[in-house]
């Protein structure tokens, strides 16, 4: 059990981090606003999922093998830009396709089971959210007690507190989006802006590997 004078500082921390603006972030509220809430929520606990992933390569202690083999890290680097390249690319086309956030209420919205790979994807395949969590959660474990167990709990609270907010977040930008979806021309730009953000995290995220 990691300290319990710890703890506040670490709940305070995570949730900081969490309303952090990033592709997680991005992601959740482009599916919740263009495909609504059913979508929106399996991104999010899609997006949970990774979380705790990245916390079990913490535990066994893959993310510190990542994050000393620079070819690893290259690759993971190039596999989770050209996934959020291809996330806003399709978005960017969505209007001319008819499709995205420019939908009617007949059209039926992408699958729960779907979404929530997307957003599993989105959160495991961005090594340096591995990176922070391998640097982040030791500063809130005790040093004389085993390190896994302590780091699994402090995943799993972290794990838990991202499904319900972000779940909160899909859910009421699903909201947004039925709002939206009898405005065609917004939710385009809507559609194209979210598209371009993709796309430049995707860059960003390649640019800033290479020099990692």
């Amino acid at each position: 059990m990691p300290p319990i004078e710890l703890l506040p500082y670490f709940l305070f921390a995570m949730l900081v981090i969490s309303v952090t603006p990033g592709p997680d972030m991005l992601g959740i509220l482009s599916y919740g606003v263009g495909r609504g809430r059913q979508a929106g929520m399996g991104f999010a606990i899609g997006v949970g999922l990774g979380t705790l992933f990245h916390t079990l390569l913490a535990v066994v202690g893959i993310s510190a093998v990542v994050a000393t083999s620079p070819w690893a890290f290259r690759f993971i680097v190039y596999a989770g830009a050209s996934y959020l390249i291809y996330l806003g690319t399709r978005a960017l086309v969505a209007p001319a396709k008819g499709e995205g956030m420019a939908l009617d209420a007949q059209v039926p919205r992408q699958s729960f089971s779907e979404a929530c790979l997307r957003g599993f994807l989105c959160n495991a395949l961005n090594p340096k959210v591995g990176l922070f969590f391998l640097a982040f959660l030791p500063q809130f474990i005790d040093s004389s007690q085993p390190a896994w167990s302590q780091l699994l709990v402090l995943g799993i609270v972290f794990w838990l507190w991202v499904t319900l907010s972000y779940s909160l977040l899909g859910y009421y930008s699903g909201l947004v989006g039925g709002w939206l979806r009898g405005r065609p021309s917004t939710g385009q730009w809507i559609d194209r802006v979210t598209g371009a953000l993709f796309v430049g995290l995707g860059l960003h995220l390649i640019f800033t590997g290479q020099k990692s």
